[in-house]
């Protein structure tokens, strides 16, 4: 195992948005960030699943700047330090981009390194079958191959990419004949049928050296503009990061090397795309049910039901998604629930604020979640997160009070300190400010009421 520790990088692709888990994940808050399946985030699950196998001192996270501090704070959740773990990207680029950064970060530290990239936002079922596949690539990947992970199908599925395998070569891994685009129906079938094509899971495990010389016989121009990126700071250029080509990995080198290898995967995969594939992986009630929340259900079966803050009773459903945040209730029946990223294209066509965000905002010293808006006021829900603080300020036309209602908080005004106690509260008039910091080991809740005076 020790063996199999040294000089090999798991990287998480933790970009996109996940519109189709509307309106649970959101732009700003994507599905790799939530906790769909018990206690942990997607991203948490992702990396503890991984530990095992790969020290965790080589994990490097990529993801878009504005969900930095959110997936710094799942990481130290599970007690692994931040640091230098996360890769920026100011923009969007797709996978090729990605991957190639985090690469280039790499071999800032190593000479050459084994590479294993993993989506932030998939769940498997089977662990262990998935450390000994991981195992095998690795050591494909070391004997020069571009491994990629293709998982059996087990029904026709026209949402993902297949890979086509050719002949036998090692560690139960085959050449691949090529890359096929998501399907229709009846092309589905015909791939189950045949028995040698598989569902492209978007994980990979190759040498960096490897990947570095298909660059630059596939992508030459990429390769030689992301070499030209300063990686010194905190975050490449976004007016240098945009002018590279939106590429996936795929049409970049998987479609066009000889050294890809595709490993047939059977563990219980799920890229949890949908409501519909979210369904599919969750354990059933008796009645075929997924239920998760304040829920009373009446005369139904089959169905999708996840609450957050409402009671949701339901009577005589069968085969439906019911889903309520505190801003918004989607409801499907479930074959089409997928559709849900077109009303995500609708609320931003209209400049509705629900497509990009929930209510509650994330920041590094914790949550805001807004209670009630009115012209002349607001009322928001404050969570700081033990050891942080936050500074609150008034203008000539605005007053604001902040009540303490759990834990304790130390308060700095006009150099003076004092202490906040659950149900003791502090006023601020025009041009005040007040720093408040959470020194309890628990979530200090605050709720801030700000007035709007003429």
């Amino acid at each position: 195992m020790s063996e199999i520790k040294l000089n090999v990088y798991p990287i998480l692709l933790a970009g996109g948005s996940g519109t189709r888990l509307w309106p649970v994940s959101r732009e700003l808050h994507p599905k790799q960030l939530v906790k769909f399946i018990g206690n942990e985030s997607l991203i948490q699950s992702t990396i503890k699943r991984l530990d095992p196998l790969l020290d965790e001192k080589n994990f490097r996270i990529v993801c878009g700047k504005e969900h930095v501090h959110e997936i710094s704070r799942h990481i130290e959740e599970l007690g692994i330090r931040a640091d230098e773990k996360i890769i920026a990207e100011p923009c969007g680029r797709n996978t090729a981009p990605a991957i190639v950064l985090a690469m280039l970060h790499v071999l800032h530290h190593e000479e050459d390194a084994v590479l294993c990239i993993f989506p932030a936002d998939h769940v498997i079922r089977n662990t262990d079958a998935f450390h000994e596949n991981l195992l095998s690539a690795i050591k494909l990947a070391r004997m020069g191959y571009i491994v990629t992970f293709g998982i059996k199908p087990n029904y026709p599925e026209t949402g993902y990419g297949y890979i086509e395998s050719g002949g036998e070569i090692k560690e139960h891994a085959f050449s691949v004949k090529r890359f096929v685009e998501k399907p229709d129906m009846e092309t589905a079938k015909r791939y189950v049928e045949a028995g040698n094509f598989y569902w492209n899971s978007g994980m990979f495990a190759f040498k960096a050296s490897v990947m570095m010389k298909e660059l630059k016989s596939y992508q030459p121009d990429l390769l030689k503009k992301m070499e030209q990126l300063d990686l010194s700071g905190s975050m490449v250029s976004q007016n240098d990061y945009e002018r590279l080509p939106n590429i996936s990995i795929d049409y970049a080198v998987m479609e066009k090397t000889d050294k890809s290898a595709v490993m047939p995967s059977d563990f219980g995969w799920s890229d949890i795309g949908s409501w519909k594939s979210l369904y599919d992986f969750i354990p059933k009630d008796a009645d075929g049910n997924v239920i998760d929340g304040d829920v009373i259900s009446n005369h139904t079966k089959n169905c999708f039901i996840m609450g957050y803050e409402r009671l949701i009773a339901t009577n005589k459903i069968n085969n439906m998604v019911v889903v309520e945040t505190p801003d918004s209730v989607f409801v499907s029946d479930m074959e089409s629930s997928r559709d849900v990223k077109s009303i995500v294209e609708k609320l931003k066509q209209r400049g509705r604020s629900e497509y990009q965000k929930h209510n509650i905002s994330y920041s590094p010293w914790g949550t805001s979640t807004v209670l009630e808006m009115n012209d002349d006021s607001t009322v928001e829900k404050l969570i700081l997160y033990p050891g942080s603080e936050l500074e609150t300020k008034t203008d000539l036309f605005t007053r604001k009070q902040l009540v303490v209602i759990r834990g304790v908080a130390r308060t700095t005004r006009d150099n003076q300190s004092g202490r906040l106690n659950k149900g003791e509260s502090v006023m601020l008039s025009e041009n005040q400010s007040v720093m408040v910091e959470n020194v309890g080991d628990e979530p200090l809740n605050i709720i801030r009421i700000t007035l709007t005076v003429s």
